[in-house]
């Protein structure tokens, strides 16, 4: 049975990468040898005031040295705070958390689309490594690249940016059109009117498509319920067409749920 476990990170190292996005890298005991692309940490702040942890999704593994990368983006006074630590500070942290992308799908597939837009980049460094197979990833900017280089590292990088200034001028679907980008699985993380757009084309397409759903989480421990979604089966623990994104999630197959 997975585990999960709180400890006390310590702080490896962390930069700004872009405009209010940060990169963490941090020293685990048990976390890192445990965790899975696709899968979250939660991060608790040291303001009493602030009770429920930040989830963050994991970026990068480093499992021989125990560490993680998480990035995120500053959206609230839990990530300011987070943002302002410095190397050989700590966290404390809880994970890995939630239901990672299945690799295994990829042993009777050829050819994987990993697709993601925005803060939902991070999580496809990692899957874009552990994935057997080839891989054509497409990612949304606003405007300002991050991870592209890295991404790059581990199959062919398709660039969608709003204002055109990189890549393809639209979204992510623009992009995969525009490049005749083609798979038989598709590994997505963003926007929530992005998985709707890409669970539309990938049954129009016939191809089998995961989402992670992480954009919807809130306190990444279940209490708070803000990022329930409604599903076709019952959810045991509700018995009601309800599942909890933080922990039957955050990644699904994206038939499964309403977007």
């Amino acid at each position: 049975m997975p585990g999960k476990w709180k400890e006390t990170a310590k702080i490896v190292g962390q930069t700004k990468i872009g405009k209010g996005i940060y990169s963490m890298w941090l020293q685990t005991e048990e976390i890192a040898g445990h965790a899975v692309p696709g899968q979250f940490i939660s991060v608790y702040c040291r303001d009493g005031s602030r009770l429920l942890p930040r989830p963050i999704s994991i970026c990068e593994i480093d499992r021989e040295m125990k560490q993680l990368r998480i990035v995120y983006r500053v959206a609230g006074k839990g990530t300011e705070e987070f943002s302002k630590l410095e190397t050989g500070g700590s966290l404390e942290i809880m994970g890995p958390l939630g239901n990672g992308f299945p690799l295994s799908r990829m042993e009777e597939k050829h050819h994987a689309m990993l697709i993601a837009g925005g803060i939902g980049i991070p999580p496809m460094v990692e899957l874009s490594k552990q994935l057997p197979g080839g891989k054509s990833i497409v990612v949304g900017y606003r405007d300002e690249l991050f991870l592209t280089e890295e991404l790059g590292k581990n199959g062919s990088v398709f660039i969608a940016t709003e204002d055109g200034s990189a890549g393809t001028k639209g979204n992510v679907l623009d992009a995969v059109r525009e490049n005749d980008i083609q798979a038989d699985i598709i590994y997505a993380c963003g926007p929530t009117p992005m998985l709707r757009a890409l669970k539309a084309y990938a049954q129009e397409k016939g191809i089998e498509c995961w989402i992670s759903m992480e954009e919807r989480m809130a306190c990444g421990i279940g209490a708070c319920l803000a990022c329930v979604c409604q599903s076709k089966e019952v959810d045991g623990h509700s018995h009601v067409h309800n599942k909890r994104v933080c922990k039957e999630g955050p990644v699904f197959l994206a038939s499964e749920v309403e977007l």
